[in-house]
């Protein structure tokens, strides 16, 4: 009789554990998992920035060496990200294997200019530095029309504000839902054993000698939930550098570690805060308090 009464004992403390790692391991892989995406916005919102070109095209007189000190220009500036030299003889070619036909021969010559592609910074993608910088090409003599998609521009910069604003938005809101899971998890765990931390406090046991071994206990749990948590997180970066290999997880791999850091941290600090306050409400309580 004994016996089966420990083995229910033993099966029930296990389960109530599993519960909660398993709670702390699901909330933190989700948590990850918005962390790794807050993390790379910028990362993506700049390569999407930098994928904006302003076109200098130049006159037919435009000498070589105005042309070479321009690129030197550019190339020290520092919203430029890359500009590429393009003669209207390249011009035409890809114009024509775009369409399909050779307009140069069509019309008896070849309507384009040189030009200088220019993609910038993503720090300078704004509709109004763009145009500050298109302004301050167009002033030079031997430029002819400096032209880039002002639409594009915008569109783009007020995406980007707009997605990092809901992307704060729900890391705040996920992130309160899963200290309130964790928590919720942890004084289940705990309201088990209240008849235990009353007993202990009644016997003259301090309210920390009663906290530790608590503590100790879910700060243990939580680092295994961690554990897992990033284990998963870790087969989701795999995957999606396996796949989307553009979005270049493994660039800065610096990134990485402070999700995987601040996540085991997380789960160990949401442990010690639930359990200090769910052992405090419990010996806060009167005995006859218990039974409700």
């Amino acid at each position: 009789m004994a016996n089966s009464f420990e083995n229910y004992q033993r099966r029930k403390l296990i389960s109530s554990y599993f519960s909660v790692v398993l709670s702390i391991a699901l909330v933190l892989f989700l948590l990850g998992i918005l962390g790794l995406l807050v993390l790379n916005t910028k990362k993506m919102a700049d390569r999407s920035k930098e994928q904006i070109t302003i076109s200098v095209f130049l006159k037919d007189n435009t000498k070589e060496i105005e042309i070479e000190q321009l690129q030197k220009t550019l190339a020290m500036s520092e919203y430029t990200k890359s500009s590429i030299y393009v003669s209207k003889e390249e011009a035409a070619k890809q114009h024509s294997e775009e369409i399909g036909e050779d307009f140069v021969d069509y019309l008896g010559y070849n309507p384009l200019k040189n030009s200088i592609d220019v993609k910038l910074n993503a720090d300078f993608v704004t509709a109004e530095k763009v145009e500050e910088i298109a302004a301050t090409l167009s002033e030079k003599g031997f430029v002819d029309e400096v032209s880039y998609d002002k639409v594009l521009v915008s569109m783009v910069a007020k995406s980007v504000e707009t997605i990092g604003f809901w992307i704060l938005v729900a890391s705040a809101i996920f992130t309160f839902i899963a200290v309130l899971l964790i928590n919720s998890s942890i004084r289940l765990s705990i309201y088990s054993k209240r008849f235990i931390i009353k007993t202990m406090q009644m016997v003259g046991a301090t309210k920390t000698f009663i906290r530790k071994p608590f503590i100790l206990q879910n700060i243990k749990l939580g680092m295994i939930g961690a554990a897992i948590a990033l284990l998963a997180i870790s087969g989701v970066v795999y995957y999606v550098n396996t796949n989307f290999q553009d979005l270049g997880l493994f660039d800065e791999p610096y990134i990485l570690v402070i999700l995987f850091v601040s996540v085991f941290l997380l789960g160990i600090l949401i442990s010690f805060i639930s359990t200090y306050f769910a052992t405090q409400r419990f010996l806060n309580l009167r005995t006859d308090e218990l039974y409700y």
